[in-house]
């Protein structure tokens, strides 16, 4: 995925070599001359919840990775992305990635709502 303007609600993934194993994901809450307000989301080896920020040429250099976009707004999508969220763990596998998409995906389709 990628995007040339940071905004409100994306989410990245930290690529530095020291953040990269601990998957620490950081959501922009607001951006302001260029620089973007964020909170950590996700980090296995910290903490989760505290405010930081980032310029936002930083944000799209190879340093981060845009992982979630506030564009993306098709619901099967943000369903299934959910579910990929509530499974993310240290030592989550593909079965359990598998098996998440696939209770949505039936869930839709019991809803009528797969296109």
């Amino acid at each position: 995925m990628s995007s040339s303007t940071v905004a409100e609600n994306q989410l990245y993934r930290d690529l530095a070599p020291d953040m990269k194993s601990r998957d620490r994901r950081l959501r922009v809450t607001a951006v302001r001359d260029g620089r973007a307000d964020l909170v950590v989301e996700h980090d296995l080896g910290g903490q989760a919840g505290r405010k930081t920020h980032a310029s936002a040429a930083r944000l799209r250099s190879a340093a981060f990775e845009l992982i979630e976009d506030p564009a993306d707004a098709d619901p099967q999508y943000l369903a299934m992305l959910a579910a990929v969220a509530e499974v993310h763990r240290p030592g989550a596998t593909p079965p359990d990635y598998a098996r998440a998409a696939l209770r949505v995906l039936r869930a839709l389709a019991l809803a009528g709502e797969v296109r």
